[in-house]
């Protein structure tokens, strides 16, 4: 049995569990702890009969969740990785067991919503996000790759994935919707309320109640570029595409691309590829940790902590340090079976 943390809070009331990240100060950033809780309650609450629904939520006014804590992985990619390889195993179970959770689970993604975010999000049954709610997948600035499922919601997504993806740049709630990282939209002063419904009745009542019309999602609207741009076969072609668009946004796109990971880049555009070839989350789960394990053995992840978080100089050095110095090779590096692999 873990012992309960006070990073994750857990409570259940009128069998409905609740659980709370947090961690407010590092806008609920998950780390080995939370996730054992995690895991270990939405587990026991999924064979519990008195429980009907699970909601999760994070504390503090900045947002569920910004990630897990890279910090921390960083310290281990540059010892011998075992701490890393074992979060992300486990994660990586967590995030597999929402996918398929047998209960309703409402992920309240309000504001800053990232990464391991919304991997405890996104593969829920019911996805709220409101008019705060800022979300991305931004592992290319870090050089880094996609994960916790992320990259089936991307590939889901067709071009708007691969333009969040390449980007990295955060979107809006209206925009997750629009990209199938979301379903339902709830005004973020209204979300106290709509728990408290879900406690006195049920989803589907609370929905009724304070669910509303999304805003226009911005992305969509811009679909013009994005659809073209990025059916382009490589990150080189899709940058030049970019580059040439009459379109200003597109020429920033490129801009904001040009300042990645070009490893990361490259090796994100694969991924998102073969996880549309890809039959169920666990398999694209699979994919993710041979990918973010050999990650571990890159120069970039480390660099681009070091240079986003660590030493905060925003000025990383990457090595490759351009498109054309990515050969196949290097790409195909990141596919190889990880020693152990993933399992559920």
């Amino acid at each position: 049995m873990t012992a309960d943390s006070d990073e994750i809070l857990t409570r259940v009331d009128n069998g409905v569990g609740i659980l709370t990240l947090n961690r407010p100060k590092a806008i609920n950033s998950l780390n080995q702890t939370m996730i054992d809780v995690l895991a270990e309650r939405l587990r026991e609450w999924a064979d519990d009969d008195a429980i009907r629904t699970v909601v999760v939520d994070g504390a503090g006014e900045r947002g569920l969740c910004a990630g897990g804590d890279v910090v921390a992985l960083y310290h281990s990619a540059r010892a011998d990785g075992s701490a890393a390889r074992k979060f992300w195993f486990d994660e990586y179970q967590v995030n597999a067991l929402i996918g398929s959770y047998p209960k309703p689970y409402v992920a309240l993604m309000d504001g800053i919503v990232m990464g391991g975010g919304v991997g405890i999000g996104s593969h829920g049954s019911v996805r709220v996000v409101t008019d705060t709610t800022k979300m991305a997948m931004p592992e290319v600035g870090i050089g880094f790759i996609p994960d916790v499922g992320g990259t089936d919601l991307l590939a889901r997504a067709g071009a708007l994935g691969l333009h969040a993806a390449l980007t990295g740049a955060p979107f809006s709630g209206a925009d997750a919707i629009a990209l199938g990282f979301a379903d339902h939209f709830v005004a973020h002063d209204k979300l106290a309320e709509f728990t408290a419904e879900i406690i006195a009745s049920d989803v589907d009542t609370a929905l009724a109640k304070y669910a509303q019309e999304p805003p226009a999602s911005q992305l969509a609207a811009q679909r013009h570029w994005i659809d073209e741009c990025y059916q382009a076969p490589t990150v080189t072609d899709i940058v030049a595409a970019l580059r040439g668009h009459d379109d200003a946004a597109a020429n920033d796109a490129a801009d904001v691309i040009a300042g990645r990971s070009p490893i990361a880049l490259a090796v994100t555009l694969e991924s998102v590829r073969r996880a549309a070839d890809l039959s169920s989350l666990e398999e694209i789960l699979v994919q993710e940790y041979r990918v973010s394990c050999a990650s571990l053995r890159s120069h970039d992840f480390v660099e681009g902590i070091r240079a986003q978080l660590v030493d905060k100089d925003r000025n990383p050095k990457w090595n490759p340090s351009s498109l054309a110095q990515v050969t196949a090779e290097d790409v195909d590096a990141y596919f190889t079976p990880a020693d152990p692999d993933l399992t559920f």
